[in-house]
């Protein structure tokens, strides 16, 4: 689909602000608390809007939005998961995992099962985090490259140095400031394009209508019978997705997201915006795609691409937004990959510099290093880490097809799950040796090597004549994984040394520790919230005029109202958030403020 000029200006412009961003939140960065966590002492709204973009990448925009032009609302379930994940969050999960008062999972992890399991997870988790943040550009420059016509290699090129260069250049603290930014424009810009969608069908009762004489009500049933799209979206489906997202974000590699923020009521805060935004987005991200099927499908289906139907998001808006902001969609769906692709660069470093340095410098007896060393060290190595995903994603495009693409995404579905069960069960269960997530990884390995390689039951004792031909569903590959590694861990705790010895009082202590709330001025000090409202509401000020000047783009009466929406409500957030921060001010009582 032809993009004309301006909205190439309109994505440049929001690449240059994004930088910009990255060098002014500099100053921020002290030493290397500051610039892995914020020094702790993010705000709840500024820790939960980037936990918030963090949580989902370009495939919402592309492959969940297939599935929702193929089967209608039961993609809904993907994103209801997170729902329920960030709300248990909510409930008591976000200040647990705020309150272990540490810099990296792997810190976390060695308080509740030992160094030897703190260095397995250590060393395994930065080339996967490398090779999924590879993946995502990569799938991302797929999709623009058919999509909108631009090349593969100068997506990835400018998405990854863009990404590179704040998040190397002000840290956590430009990766909060950039997603806060990022959602600013995409939740109201989404929102729009939910009702545009709404107003072409003529209204939520024509939608339903015209699913209905287009003979789509069975395939658009929330959940689906087994006989459509190969058993997919079925009740076992939408029950191995509900209770995969529910792990996910309550186990303890899902805690860096809440390291940032002041303390556990603010993380309890955090954890509530992103429910709100979650549920909102699940249910208006959708309507786009379904739209495109019910009004576009020959647009769609012209894409020459393996999966037409996942270009249905950006024909929905490209075809219903105004001149102007159709570049903003670009944005939204390059903004979605490279919240996730930035804080998974810094949560990486961060494991290099506070997990794996200090083990090497002792093996090799380096002279320790001063903290505004190892802060140097940190900006080097993200620069290092970044070019090898831009160089592994460019290397991934020169391959033929996307068979890779696909490879990994199963590979990083079957041993994702594995080693994240333990660091859920681990916070409930004490009574435990020190290698039971690692026995627990290993029962879960077993099976998913299984699915993986679709090995035929016949092999693992099942007589059938169906046997030879089964293949592994979604739902089968989950709770199979899920059970072996529950199985494993809580075999485990028939071995558990006694009460009185030193791993078992680790354990309590680093239990009691997650449970005990954070006195923030005796523990960090002095936060920094003023400064967060006024420089964050500035650039929101910025990105306000920037849309504004869109209305002396020629449109018509319609186009202009929306740009006009877009403004207003861009500039309304930004204005309270500038007023917010004169009232902490005179105040001289800017952390109770905050919190009413």
């Amino acid at each position: 689909m032809e993009v004309s000029n301006i909205e190439y200006l309109v994505i440049v412009g929001y690449l240059l602000l994004i930088i910009v961003v990255g060098f002014v939140f500099k100053r921020f960065s002290s030493n290397t608390d500051d610039y892995f966590k914020g020094g702790s002492k993010g705000t709840w709204w500024l820790v939960g809007s980037s936990a918030f973009m963090s949580a989902f990448s370009a495939w919402t925009f592309t492959g969940a939005a297939g599935i929702a032009y193929e089967s209608g609302f039961s993609a809904m379930f993907i994103f209801f998961g997170n729902v329920l994940g960030f709300f248990v969050n909510f409930l008591f999960m976000g200040p647990w995992l705020r309150q272990m008062r540490v810099t990296t999972f792997p810190e976390a992890i060695a308080g509740r099962f030992g160094e030897t399991t703190r260095d397995f997870y250590a060393y395994y988790e930065v080339p996967v985090r490398i090779l999924y943040s590879a993946m995502a550009l990569y799938g991302l420059g797929i999709f623009c490259s058919a999509v909108f016509g631009y090349d593969i290699n100068y997506v990835i090129l400018v998405c990854g140095v863009v990404v590179l260069l704040y998040s190397a250049t002000g840290g956590r603290w430009a990766v909060m400031a950039t997603d806060f930014l990022q959602g600013l424009i995409l939740v109201p810009l989404t929102l729009i394009v939910a009702w545009l969608c709404l107003d072409a069908l003529g209204g939520i009762e024509s939608l339903f209508q015209e699913i209905e004489a287009q003979g789509l009500t069975e395939q658009y049933s929330m959940v689906n019978s087994a006989t459509l799209f190969g058993g997919a979206y079925t009740w076992g489906w939408a029950s191995a997705m509900m209770a995969k997202q529910f792990i996910v974000f309550n186990s303890m590699n899902a805690a860096p997201r809440y390291f940032s923020v002041k303390d556990g009521r603010e993380a309890r805060k955090a954890a509530l915006l992103c429910t709100v935004l979650m549920l909102l987005g699940s249910v208006i991200w959708f309507l786009p795609p379904i739209t495109a099927r019910l009004l576009y499908p020959d647009i769609v289906s012209a894409f020459d691409i393996s999966k037409p139907a996942e270009a249905s998001y950006a024909v929905a808006s490209i075809s219903l937004l105004p001149i102007g902001l159709v570049g903003l969609i670009v944005v939204a769906i390059l903004s979605a990959t490279m919240s996730s692709m930035d804080t998974g660069l810094n949560t990486n470093v961060a494991i290099l510099i506070k997990d794996i340095y200090p083990k090497m410098s002792r093996l090799l007896r380096w002279e320790a290093k001063a903290e505004m060393e190892l802060l140097h060290y940190g900006r080097v190595l993200t620069w290092c880490m970044g070019v090898l995903i831009i160089l592994l994603a460019l290397y991934f495009a020169q391959q033929d097809g996307s068979g890779i693409f696909d490879i990994m995404l199963k590979v990083g579905t079957l041993l994702s799950m594995p080693i994240t069960i333990p660091l859920m069960l681990g916070m409930f269960i004490r009574q435990t040796p020190w290698w039971a997530a690692l026995f627990s990884i290993a029962c879960a390995l077993t099976f998913s090597s299984f699915a993986y390689f679709e090995v035929p039951l016949s092999y693992i004792g099942f007589s059938s004549q169906y046997s030879n031909n089964f293949e592994w569903s979604f739902q089968q590959q989950f709770f199979g994984v899920l059970g072996t590694g529950t199985f494993g861990f809580l075999i485990s705790t028939l071995f558990a040394p006694p009460a009185q010895s030193g791993h078992r009082q680790m354990v309590d202590n680093f239990l009691t520790k997650m449970k005990t709330p954070i006195d923030f001025e005796q523990e960090v000090g002095q936060g920094n919230d003023l400064s967060q409202l006024t420089l964050i509401g500035r650039f929101g000020l910025a990105v306000t005029a920037f849309i504004g000047l869109m209305l002396l783009i020629p449109n018509p009466l319609e186009g202009r109202i929306v740009i006009l929406v877009l403004a207003l409500t861009i500039g309304f957030i930004s204005t309270l958030m500038l007023r917010a921060g004169k009232g902490f001010d005179k105040s001289g009582n800017g952390q109770a403020r905050l919190s009413q």
